[in-house]
């Protein structure tokens, strides 16, 4: 059994620093050398697990390119550095790797311009029922919000439901009403948001509650920390932790919460106590270059 299946979201980020976000308008920029890496929120949520300690099994399509060459690599060192287990089921897409340009500037902050492979239709990837098997050897289920994805969504619900299973997703900017991301929200126990189309800290609560019934909640507000809510009960505010070294780069900062926080639940730990842990996380993550953490980089869960 694993500690936590990740369900989609693998892909590349091409890293660029700039001097200033927006980038000033010029012809050209001169900028330090730009990375092409192992990025995307599954790719994330998984890294940053298993560098806490927890058992990952990661399934999703990736291209037969150099791109997913270098997803694999990143994967297979992350795998081969712990005792404990970080596991892939792959299958191709011929539409190729998913890939981001992430601007970040001197501070550490970034814009992302993603690139799905889209629009065309998603191509059947994986069996309801491999993916249901999946589910029930798993302690935890962490769903990107791929396209591939979203037909299975009965199946993950179903296997989760009936072995007693929570799960959770990143809607990231939902607006709370964009039905792509219905099939997500409806399946979810844990659902993790930004508020940048929800509104503001202590504006996108009840929005949030609104849109999302019965679930336990975590709005993320970046560098302002976050807020977390049980099923009809008071929301808490979550301060942002203090980073343990310099920012460096804040990309994937919000799956590494993400991963804390399920860290922490499977763990025992409250609601509450999973979303400071998971706030300790991120702040971590953003003192490193990347997702590949190494050893001891980012707290581990008591």
């Amino acid at each position: 059994m694993f500690d936590l299946l990740v369900l989609g979201g693998l892909g590349v980020d091409i890293r660029v620093r700039v001097p200033a976000l927006p980038v000033p308008l010029a012809d050209s920029v001169i900028v330090p050398p730009i990375d092409l890496r192992v990025g995307n929120t599954g790719a994330g949520v998984a890294l940053a697990a298993h560098a806490i300690g927890l058992d990952v099994m990661v399934v999703d399509v990736l291209g037969e390119d150099a791109a997913g060459d270098v997803v694999r690599g990143a994967l297979a060192r992350a795998a081969s550095a712990s005792s404990t287990r970080l596991t892939t089921v792959l299958r191709d897409d011929p539409r190729g790797t998913r890939r981001s340009v992430n601007l970040v500037d001197q501070e550490g902050r970034r814009m992302s311009l993603y690139d799905p492979r889209g629009p065309a239709v998603a191509p059947p990837a994986f069996a309801a029922a491999d993916i249901a098997a999946l589910v029930a050897d798993a302690r935890h289920v962490h769903v990107s919000i791929m396209d591939w994805m979203r037909g299975l969504m009965p199946a993950v619900q179903g296997a989760a439901r009936a072995n007693g299973i929570a799960i959770s997703t990143d809607l990231h900017d939902w607006d709370g009403e964009n039905e792509y991301h219905q099939a997500f929200a409806v399946a979810a126990d844990w659902v993790f948001v930004s508020d940048v189309k929800l509104g503001q800290v202590g504006t996108s609560g009840a929005h949030a509650e609104a849109a999302l019934p019965g679930r336990i909640r975590v709005i993320t507000s970046g560098a302002r920390g976050a807020s977390v809510a049980e099923p009809g009960g008071v929301t808490a505010r979550i301060p942002a932790a203090m980073p343990p070294g310099p920012v460096i780069d804040t990309n994937g900062a919000g799956d590494a919460l993400v991963a804390g926080f399920v860290a922490a639940r499977l763990h025992g730990h409250s609601t509450v106590e999973s979303a400071h842990y998971g706030a300790r996380v991120a702040a971590a993550a953003c003192t490193w270059d990347g997702m590949e953490y190494p050893p001891g980089l980012l707290p581990l869960p008591i």
